[in-house]
């Protein structure tokens, strides 16, 4: 899969890219940031809009955008999330090597948010805070489309 993935002959869904992203060890975030090799060189520690990449899921249809400048080493990590009308996601989070913790902040909108055995639901202004070591089930019952921001905090700097 991985292989496919590289050669940019298979779309990977939310869900595939966080197994991989979890076993390799760094965030989800991460995956979509250019090789080192090719990453132009910043200025400063500005992201401009047009600089931030967006990834939309095949599987759901949501479409995120990492909103935090690459190369940055900062615990932290901000993305910016537009979630279909009934759209549905559920990743599979395991206890990681490090710690990670994520707040998600619902900006338009409403979602449900399971953690582990725990449901959530959430409008607008509402933030739920979580640590990503049980299976979390994102989803938006509602006709509407949603966006929330979600803060992802690692225990060791990414290199965002």
């Amino acid at each position: 899969m991985i292989s496919l993935i590289e050669r940019g002959e298979c779309s990977p869904t939310a869900v595939v890219l966080e197994k991989l992203a979890t076993g390799l060890g760094v965030m989800l975030a991460s995956l979509f940031d250019p090789p080192a090799a090719t990453a132009p060189m910043r200025s400063g520690p500005v992201a401009r809009r047009e600089e931030q990449p967006q990834w939309r899921d095949p599987g759901s249809g949501y479409l995120r955008r990492n909103v935090s400048p690459p190369g940055v080493p900062q615990p932290m990590q901000i993305v910016d999330v537009h979630f279909p009308a009934r759209a549905r996601v559920a990743f599979e989070s395991a206890v990681r090597e490090s710690r990670v913790d994520q707040q998600v902040w619902v900006l338009e909108g409403a979602i449900e948010v399971t953690v582990g055995e725990e449901r959530h639901s959430l409008r607008v202004g509402d933030c739920l805070a979580m640590r990503l070591d049980r299976p979390v089930v994102f989803h938006n019952a509602t006709r509407n489309p949603a966006r929330y921001a979600v803060v992802i905090a690692s225990a060791t700097p990414s290199k965002r």
